[in-house]
């Protein structure tokens, strides 16, 4: 069984993954051994998470990526059944530059917001 002191550095290392996420999505130079270790660090999470049945803690550490997709789903709902749109536009970081934001400040606020959401969670879990 896995402990709490064992999965700490796999949940703190999830803002990395978002900074090489927003690299890669900005059209930064980014290698395959950094996409690579990405996909690593998340499928070593979702284990950590599994072994300690603590399967909704995922949530909370990924919560900018649950926004971006909820607001895809918002967005398309609203689109099929008002006729209406949420957003300027939909995941809701173009949402953000439409309104005047850059793509840094974008970045930048996305990312403070994964690193709160995940010292939120080992905070919640330990």
């Amino acid at each position: 069984q896995c402990r709490m002191d064992e999965a700490a550095p796999f949940i703190l290392l999830m803002p990395v993954v978002g900074i090489v996420t927003a690299y890669f999505l900005l059209g930064e130079t980014i290698s395959a051994a950094q996409i690579i270790g990405g996909v690593v660090i998340l499928a070593g999470l979702a284990v950590v998470s599994l072994a300690l049945h603590l399967e909704w803690s995922l949530l909370l550490i990924g919560l900018v990526f649950v926004i971006e997709t909820a607001s895809v789903m918002l967005q398309v709902g609203s689109f099929k059944l008002r006729g209406k749109r949420i957003f300027k536009m939909s995941p809701i970081h173009h949402h953000f530059e439409m309104s005047g934001w850059s793509e840094w400040r974008v970045v930048l606020t996305f990312w403070a917001v994964g690193l709160v959401s995940a010292i939120l969670a080992l905070w919640l879990l330990v």
